[in-house]
């Protein structure tokens, strides 16, 4: 085995295109897959080979026999499995995948922890992490009776699920029940959740070793999302505060009671009603915003690498606060769109001078890429009803 080569899935994810930058930036030599020549990533100049693997959501099996055909050679040291189209697969897969390389995930009972929200939940709740007022419904029956006794507004969300998709806040309790239904027949498994009144946003971001000890560390609070009732960020800055450290030590007692090892953000809503810290949910992979972190001087991609090349790494649990970043293409448009059109909003996204997530004079093929992509994906109606979600 050759060291210094990665391959890392999900080509079209900003997240991804972090980790291709960030690893070849090291000199190691990248491969990226997508189901796509038309991906974001393959454009980057630290891309050095790109791949076209069959969908792992509509044809898993091929997928994963793409995959074992790839790294049969010997030559991948670790695989980075970014986006949730490759992870299930791969954690599903975990055994075979081992036998040629090295996956950057944590033992799949560990991730499924993570990647379950109401078994996260459930965890944070034994350990007296302070989260929403939350009901597990196993039935429609289930839901009706939580329906009648929750107060409203009140949130339904997938166990399952990333980006806050299949969220709905519901108003009564009959908009309670319809949310229950639809959600459960899209989505599987939901938890019921109270509201929590927005006070702000700030998330988490951790990378631990085998020991659940943490090895790097950054907070970020949310300025703009999309959708602006709440989503992905299109613009954030990294902070050092009070509150930030409550939140960075609310985190790491959660990962360590989940066992956690790898990346992963912890996500906190500030409560308007008394200013306290809720738990909203664990991101057991990459994040969108996973720049920023780099740009602050945590390079997560490549310590997540070494440490899974080593064993363990020396901590870096400092980084530079008060650095912004945005995610122009479409999310910052997407949300200006969106948002109030007032001249302070406008004066807000004319600010061009913001360090961008996918826009880089020093590496502008992956603007290319991603103007392909959307011309590529232009008349997918998926693709749409998912960039127009409110």
């Amino acid at each position: 085995m050759s060291r210094g080569a990665v391959f890392v899935t999900d080509a079209q994810m900003r997240s991804s295109l972090a980790v291709i930058r960030s690893l070849g930036k090291q000199g190691l030599d990248v491969t990226a897959g997508e189901e796509t020549r038309c991906a974001t990533g393959v454009f980057s100049r630290y891309c050095r080979r790109g791949l076209v693997y069959p969908s792992p959501k509509k044809a898993e099996e091929r997928f994963i026999g793409y995959l074992l055909d790839t790294l049969r050679s010997g030559e991948i040291d670790v695989l980075f499995p970014v986006a949730d189209a490759c992870l299930k697969p791969i954690v599903d897969h975990e055994e075979e995948i081992s036998r040629y390389t090295r996956i950057a995930l944590p033992p799949r009972d560990i991730f499924t922890a993570g990647y379950d929200k109401g078994t996260t939940l459930r965890i944070a709740m034994e350990n007296g992490i302070p989260c929403p007022r939350t009901f597990f419904p196993e039935s429609p029956d289930d839901a009706a009776g939580i329906a009648e006794k929750i107060d409203y507004p009140a949130v339904v969300k997938p166990r399952v699920s990333s980006g806050r998709r299949g969220v709905r806040v519901c108003r009564d309790s009959q908009d309670l029940v319809q949310a229950y239904a639809s959600s459960a027949s899209e989505f599987g498994p939901v938890v019921i959740q109270e509201f929590i009144p927005y006070g702000g946003e700030l998330g988490v971001y951790t990378l631990l070793n085998a020991q659940s000890e943490p090895r790097a560390v950054t907070v970020q609070r949310r300025i703009r999302s999309y959708p602006i009732s709440g989503g992905a960020s299109t613009l954030r800055e990294t902070i050092k505060d009070e509150r930030s450290r409550e939140a960075v030590g609310i985190a790491l007692r959660l990962l360590k009671a989940m066992r956690w090892s790898g990346v992963a953000m912890v996500e906190f809503r500030v409560d308007a009603r008394d200013g306290s810290l809720k738990l909203m949910e664990v991101n057991p992979r990459f994040w969108g915003s996973l720049n920023l972190s780099i740009l602050s001087g945590v390079d997560f991609p490549y310590l997540l690498y070494r440490m899974v090349m080593d064993g363990d790494i020396e901590p870096v649990l400092d980084y530079q606060e008060g650095v912004l970043c945005r995610w122009l293409l479409p999310g910052d448009i997407l949300w200006y769109l969106s948002a109030p059109k007032t001249w302070e909003n406008l004066k807000e996204f004319l600010r061009f001078d913001t360090p961008d997530d996918i826009l880089s004079l020093h590496d502008p093929g992956p603007t290319l890429g991603f103007a392909l992509a959307t011309a590529r994906y232009a008349l997918d109606p998926d693709m749409w009803r998912f960039v127009l979600r409110r």
